[in-house]
């Protein structure tokens, strides 16, 4: 290829949220900290580095449990598993910072946030602000995936937490739907973006993919390929780039 080919990955939070405490082994870690985090690290470390030696410069890790906490319903179910909501975001953002520290040199290391969207359905809804501060300014990873395709994701009042030296790319482009946006539309929202975050520190995707099982989402190829062709076109005429 001659394109920057990107790699997605689960986020290493996925190894703790769905079960809390009681779906890691006590037997081998009595005690999260350090142990499991360190050693959940070194192996998306060592991960890092295969894919580093492969020719891969770009990973993205997919998170579903920081957009989860965005949700009151997920909230009180990580309380009902012994979690604090309002503590889990910013031992996330440690957590991720284990694995930025280990990421080898010129690697772009990105994060996504997701709702759900299995066959065109989502899980969670709600804003970024319960998990905003955590995610943006004390997670170290470079670039930021989040998901705005609908009022399910809230405004972009969140992103004034955002760093002079990272990226939010938005994904005002639902995968979920066939209907194309209109170009208009998706270039008043990234005027009401730039309200919280310099336009140079913003850029453009679809939600999230096409794909994000076997089953495929409810929307056609040629649409896919219609919403593909709107982000470049749109990118393009914003930021002034080919």
């Amino acid at each position: 290829t001659t394109r920057t080919p990107k790699v997605a990955i689960p986020s290493p939070t996925m190894l703790h949220f769905r079960g809390g405490r009681a779906g890691i082994s006590k037997e081998h870690y009595p005690e999260l900290e350090p142990d499991f985090y360190e050693d959940v690290a070194k192996a998306y470390g060592d991960e890092l580095q295969s894919l580093s030696k492969a020719g891969c410069k770009y990973v993205q890790m997919d998170d579903t449990n920081l957009a989860y906490l965005c949700d009151d319903k997920m909230r009180e179910a990580a309380k009902a598993r012994g979690d604090d909501p309002n503590e889990l975001p910013h031992r996330y953002a440690k957590f991720i910072n284990r694995v930025v520290a280990k990421k080898p040199a010129g690697m772009t290391l990105a994060i996504h946030l997701c709702r759900g969207n299995f066959q065109s359905t989502w899980a969670a809804q709600g804003g970024y602000e319960p998990v905003a501060e955590a995610l943006l300014s004390e997670m170290n990873v470079d670039a930021y995936f989040l998901e705005y395709d609908d009022a399910r994701s809230g405004d972009f009042r969140p992103l004034r937490f955002l760093p002079r030296d990272k990226i939010v790319v938005l994904g005002l482009v639902t995968t979920k739907l066939g209907t194309l946006e209109k170009k208009d539309d998706l270039k008043r929202r990234i005027d009401e973006a730039a309200k919280y975050v310099p336009l140079e520190q913003l850029a453009l995707s679809p939600q999230c993919g096409f794909s994000s099982t076997v089953h495929g989402n409810k929307i056609a190829v040629e649409a896919q390929r219609a919403k593909l062709r709107l982000v470049i076109e749109t990118a393009s005429e914003v930021w002034g780039t080919a």
